[in-house]
């Protein structure tokens, strides 16, 4: 261990939400303070593929859900909380960071419990509009919050609006020209969205009749890639006249340039997803994802509604015809997409790294110099 180097440990994850950001993070404190960097974990999430690949050393622990599960996995959960801890302790011990930066998932509650039990500062970071149970836990036993949201300063100490560090393409990105052709965006996230794979195809055949030169790009998920297609081949219009005008794919590697293209996006409503929406100055048309934990999608995307920035349709008020009637009115209004785009920027943050970075220097152990 290089005892003259900022030392951090960054814990949680689970979803992409939460391991993405803290990875764009821990490369800014290794960029500007030459920090030394470790995560910890469970192997139920996307960290022990991300972070590994990401070049960081990662532990893993053992911990169980305790949020939207019956009653007796969570007891089992709470029973075996305690070990989850001690682990922590033993990796503070041995680790010794500065500070600890829990960003949420199954993995910070017990390291940031550790970390009060041994007095090591605690940074969380929260990038929903409504805080998980771990950060609803933990928020008034930090030194400092990162969140994405305003309204979701009540529910730290010391909470500050950093947003979520998004990658610089997305920022990159140019206003899209009123004029230009339209372009449907459908993404369900990384793994798809079953309901947005089931009900955009019933619709497609009349949406392309209704706007003229509009192009549609689905993002399926791999799972569902051969059902999705399938559910679309089964209008003969789409088979046949509209059959150049609509594309699925399982994965879109290069979403910034995805989103380039997209006069409109539709899609759920992670924090994640939110971010980057606002950094392309996309507009968007929601549907959140009903059994999210806490219900954070559809808080998220009430941000974005209240914003101007896009326009929400809850799960359980979506029909077919009501998705065909708000996509028809948005695609053949550019002027109202256009400034919506506007609205979704001004939701943006283009510095989050940094700024999440600078508030763990602030409140380590250890006062970081930056690189010179």
């Amino acid at each position: 261990m290089e005892n003259g180097k900022l030392r951090v440990l960054i814990a949680g994850g689970g979803s992409g939400g939460h391991v993405i950001p803290a990875l764009a993070v821990a490369r800014e404190l290794v960029h500007t303070y030459g920090a030394q960097v470790r995560f910890v974990g469970t192997a139920r999430g996307l960290e022990t593929r991300l972070v590994p690949a990401a070049g960081f050393h990662l532990d893993l622990i053992q911990v169980g859900q305790l949020n939207q599960v019956n009653l007796l996995t969570k007891l089992a959960t709470l029973s075996k909380l305690p070990l989850g801890v001690l682990a922590c302790r033993r990796l503070l011990r041995k680790f010794q960071p500065h500070i600890v930066f829990g960003v949420g998932g199954y993995a910070s509650g017990p390291a940031m419990i550790a970390a009060i039990l041994s007095g090591t500062p605690r940074v969380a970071f929260e990038p929903n509009a409504v805080p998980g149970m771990v950060n609803r836990w933990v928020g008034r036993w930090v030194q400092a919050a990162a969140v994405n949201f305003p309204d979701t300063l009540r529910y730290f100490r010391n909470g500050h609006v950093t947003g979520i560090p998004v990658r610089p393409e997305f920022f990159e990105l140019p206003p899209r020209p009123v004029d230009a052709p339209p372009q449907l965006l459908v993404f369900g996230g990384s793994q798809g969205a079953r309901m947005l794979n089931r009900i955009t195809p019933q619709i497609v055949a009349d949406l392309l009749d209704a706007v003229p030169g509009l192009t549609i790009l689905h993002q399926s998920g791999a799972r569902h890639l051969e059902g999705t297609e399938q559910a679309y081949l089964q209008s003969p219009e789409l088979r046949g006249k509209w059959a150049d005008s609509w594309k699925v794919e399982p994965f879109l590697d290069d979403m910034a340039a995805r989103f380039g293209t997209a006069s409109l996006v539709l899609c759920r409503s992670g924090a994640s997803t939110m971010a980057e929406l606002a950094a392309a100055r996309r507009p968007s048309l929601l549907i959140p994802f009903p059994r999210a934990a806490d219900d954070h999608q559809r808080c998220n995307a009430e941000v974005f509604v209240q914003a101007g920035a896009a326009v929400m349709i809850e799960e359980a008020e979506l029909t077919p015809q009501r998705l065909l009637d708000e996509l028809i009115r948005l695609l053949k209004d550019p002027e109202d997409l256009a400034a919506m785009a506007q609205k979704a920027r001004g939701l943006a943050h283009a510095d989050a790294a940094a700024a999440i970075a600078a508030l763990i220097g602030q409140f380590s152990s250890k006062a970081p110099l930056p690189m010179q």
